[in-house]
């Protein structure tokens, strides 16, 4: 199985991780950019795009038998098929591609078709991986939760109720989570939280998701966390 990835650096490492090259037969090219993308798609069975919400317009140069895995933490495959009008889509596979949240035991995904859960097990299974099927929605399930606890996080430091150091150690005695919401922030990315935040807020109008002052000025500065 040969397997393009396009991505930046960083999850190109995060990949490398988590599907070391040259297990069971498994090949790789990894991209950064898109210019030579229909030169090195040809001989590819499987293609991860972490970077696709970017320029969703791409998905229509994808040919109908390939299997694309795509970064699904901003968008919604319905909409992504939508958008592009068409009327035969490739096997599309939503994934949770935010930083540190892809590299785990469990890939999470969604489908566009329920009728290529058959090819999801199969690439898995190829892959040596876990997964797990959520529905179709803009943030997934991980990406939305842990971007909204960090958004709660980001409000009770706006208003000065407690020290960042205090707030994450107080979630992980309290709540038993694996890491405090800034830690969260600053492995994700403030970047990668706003947008997911946006892009849910924006889909549901929940205020659940409403952006937090103070994150979207760290946002809009290009700070860390």
């Amino acid at each position: 199985m040969h397997i393009v990835v396009l991505s930046g650096p960083e999850m190109a490492t995060e990949f490398k991780h988590k599907f070391p090259e040259g297990k069971e037969g498994i090949t790789y090219t990894f991209l950064q950019t898109h210019s030579l993308l229909d030169e090195q798609l040809k001989p590819s069975d499987v293609v991860f795009d972490f970077l696709l919400h970017e320029q969703p317009e791409r998905l229509s140069l994808y040919a109908p038998n390939q299997v694309v895995f795509c970064n699904a933490a901003t968008v919604q495959l319905a909409d992504l098929v939508s958008r592009n009008n068409l009327e035969e889509s490739v096997t599309l596979i939503g994934f949770n591609g935010l930083p540190t949240l892809f590299n785990r035991p469990v890939l999470e995904v969604s489908l566009f078709n329920q009728s290529d859960k058959d090819k999801l097990e199969e690439v898995c299974k190829a892959l040596g991986t876990d997964f797990l099927l959520v529905d179709d929605r803009v943030g997934l399930v991980t990406p939305r939760m842990i971007c909204m606890i960090i958004n709660e996080a980001y409000y009770t430091l706006q208003e000065k109720t407690a020290e960042v150091e205090d707030i994450d150690l107080g979630m992980k005695l309290g709540t038993n989570y694996p890491k405090g919401p800034f830690e969260w922030a600053r492995q994700i990315g403030i970047a990668n939280v706003y947008q997911v935040l946006n892009a849910v807020y924006e889909d549901t109008k929940d205020e659940r998701y409403k952006i937090c002052p103070l994150l979207k000025t760290k946002f809009l500065r290009g700070e860390t966390a």
